[in-house]
């Protein structure tokens, strides 16, 4: 970023620190109908979880209400349903980010790699991501992904393939940003207890130090976001204003960057507070009911 861009933003978090309610949700509105490079596709509507089936008209229903406001859709599944999730994406006219999900089930491994791979196969996706925060939560060995990691780019060869995880283990695991065509990096200051106010700073840091890894690669954020509801994380307060204040921080820096940023998360999903605590029900543009919140 140059001086004069530097400027420009830190007087644009000054002026938003300075606007009343209501400026700041026709801000956030104004940025919301220009559009922005890419979303987190949810589709879990309440009462249902990860694993269970997901039905062509939720997802058809929700990619209605998505598709006037992103070019990008990232998806986490091939199984269960999610394998429809890109070929109505692309029926739409929206690009893909596609996610085999791993863990610690073999059998589902496999699953999801075939599913990856035969859509990949049937022109359905644009990007391939093999695994999501696997390092992270210590489900397989690096090996082991890599594995995987290797079999998904021997077989579509044409198209980027790369692993998601936290911007840190790309620095911390040379073997498998070797491995990556993409660095797909998720970016979250509110998890580690950034207050708002600093938290464009601390993204951009986040970024520069998975850009440094990277080696020349691309670098995509595959995820950030802000809740809106829930319990503070250290300095990390969640609010309504906050999460609108980092919305539009975020999508103004992607902007004027021309950083690729898919926004974590379209459809607020209640089953995430199991895993992440209370906070986890409220990433969401929409709500649970598919209302737009702000």
């Amino acid at each position: 970023m140059s001086v004069r861009a530097g400027k420009i933003m830190a007087l644009a978090g000054e002026a938003l620190a300075n606007k009343s309610d209501k400026e700041l949700q026709n801000s956030y509105n104004d940025i919301l109908k220009k559009g922005m490079h890419g979303l987190c596709f949810s589709p879990y509507e309440e009462g249902q979880e990860a694993g269970d089936q997901i039905s062509e008209a939720q997802i058809r229903r929700r990619m209605e209400i998505i598709k006037p406001y992103t070019k990008w859709i990232r998806t986490f599944s091939c199984t269960d349903g999610n394998e429809i999730i890109p070929r109505i994406a692309h029926e739409y006219g929206i690009k893909t980010l596609v996610g085999a999900w791993l863990g610690d089930d073999d059998e589902i491994n496999k699953r999801e790699v075939a599913g990856l791979i035969k859509l990949a196969k049937e022109g359905y996706v644009d990007i391939a991501a093999v695994g999501n925060e696997v390092m992270y939560r210590g489900d397989l060995s690096e090996d082991e992904l890599l594995d995987f990691m290797n079999e998904v780019k021997r077989a579509i060869p044409e198209i980027p393939v790369g692993y998601v995880d936290a911007y840190y283990e790309f620095t911390e695991r040379p073997r498998i940003t070797e491995a990556c065509d993409v660095i797909l990096a998720n970016c979250y200051p509110f998890w580690e207890g950034c207050p708002l106010e600093y938290s464009l700073l601390y993204m951009k840091e986040m970024f520069a130090q998975a850009t440094s890894a990277a080696n020349g690669k691309k670098v995509i954020v595959t995820e950030t976001g802000w809740p809106n509801l829930g319990t503070s994380f250290e300095g990390a307060h969640p609010s309504f204003n906050n999460a609108m204040k980092y919305f539009i921080n975020a999508q103004q820096w992607s902007k004027s960057d021309q950083i690729d940023m898919f926004y974590f998360s379209s459809f607020d999903e209640s089953w995430k507070v199991g895993a992440e605590g209370d906070v986890g029900a409220y990433w969401g543009i929409w709500d649970k009911d598919e209302k737009l919140k702000f």
